[in-house]
Order: structure tokens, then C-alpha cells, then sequence
């Protein structure tokens, strides 16, 4: 079975995650927000590095509800900084709560962060055709205008290059490889799936 290079190593969380989530595309809004808050969390950092604490960051972030979120006091985020199971960063952790914040207003703005953030392409996922690693870009015209727009509203750890991974993760672009197992199954599941604003 042919994965895409990063994957293919002896990792079983990375091959899983690959295998069963990354690209796929989301239409929900704990599951942008859960993205959203490892992705800040991993600057700097490896991404097998915040798969072995994402079952630390579901309780510490109360199953990533924005709305219980962004009602965090300074004595819970100390008390998160003091967590041995979540990268304990302080600016990583405050920026998790005020992004929070500035979700639940886009929310109210919009009715979805799903609707906001699926207009920069479209409505529909960007299907690309790399063949080699070294093609797949690290930021895009997309999520330029994304991240932008995020910092416009008061996002923070949201730079181009993080915005082109929750890109990535939620399937607004199937960066599989072609010859990787999983790109010809997210070009169907992208073919069947349209944007929708979900429960909030």
C-alpha cells in the first residue's frame, strides 16, 4: 500500500491519522476549531509530537467547544499552563482562548466558521496533482487571503504557512500524492461533499 512519504514510516499514529482523517473533508465546527488549536500548538514542533497529547487536549479544551472556550478565566489557563499533557506554552494557550473568542464571532457573523472559511476556495476543495514531496507548497494565494483575514479578526499563531495545514487537514486541498492510496479516495469523497453550515 502506497502512502503519501510522510506517512510511510513506523508511526502508527501518522500512518492512522493519514489514513483515515487528513484531507477529508470537514464540515463541522468543533472539528475546525480542535484543528485550529493543534495546528497553533504545533509551531515549532513536530505533528506526531501533538497526536501522542490530542487525547490531553480533547479534555483540557473541554472536547474543543469554542463556546466553553472562549469562557476560560485567567485561572483555568494557568491551571493549563501547569498541564503535563498539552504543550505548556503560555502564548500558545491564550491564543487558543482568544481565538476562541474571535470563532464564536465569526460564528455569529456567518452562522458557521464551515461557511467562512470554505468561501476561500470556493465552497469546493482544491484538487492538486503532486507527484513528488517536494512540489506540495507550504502556503498558497488561499491561505494568504485566509490568514489574513483571521489576523484582521483577531486570530493569533495563524500565519500562512499554519492556515495551508488546517487547509490540508480538513480538506479544503487534497495534497495526497498521486500515487498514494488515499488521493484517488478523498477525490471521490471531495466529488459527494459541499459545503453546509453544521450544528453549532
Amino acid at each position: 500500500m502506497i502512502r503519501c512519504t510522510w506517512a510511510s514510516d513506523a508511526d502508527p499514529l501518522m500512518r492512522d491519522y493519514h489514513d483515515r482523517e487528513w484531507g477529508v473533508p470537514v464540515h463541522d465546527d468543533r472539528q475546525h476549531f480542535e484543528f485550529l488549536v493543534l495546528e497553533g500548538a504545533q509551531a515549532g514542533l513536530s505533528w506526531s509530537t501533538i497526536l501522542r497529547k490530542r487525547p490531553s487536549y480533547q479534555r483540557a479544551f473541554d472536547r474543543f467547544d469554542p463556546a466553553k472556550v472562549a469562557r476560560f478565566t485567567p485561572a483555568r489557563i494557568r491551571t493549563l499552563v501547569a498541564d503535563p499533557g498539552i504543550i505548556r506554552n503560555r502564548r500558545k494557550i491564550e491564543s487558543a482562548v482568544g481565538n476562541a473568542r474571535a470563532f464564536r464571532s465569526i460564528q455569529a457573523e456567518r452562522g458557521s466558521f464551515d461557511a467562512y472559511c470554505w468561501d476561500f476556495v470556493g465552497g469546493r476543495p482544491r484538487q492538486n496533482r503532486w507527484r513528488v514531496p517536494s512540489q506540495i507548497p507550504a502556503s498558497s494565494r488561499e491561505s494568504d487571503a485566509f490568514s489574513a483575514d483571521l489576523r484582521r479578526r483577531g486570530f493569533s499563531f495563524v500565519g500562512s504557512t499554519i492556515v495551508y495545514a488546517h487547509m490540508q487537514a480538513v480538506g479544503m486541498v487534497n495534497d495526497h500524492l498521486v500515487r498514494c492510496f488515499r488521493y484517488p479516495e478523498i477525490r471521490r469523497l471531495a466529488s459527494t461533499t459541499a459545503s453546509r453550515s453544521p450544528a453549532r
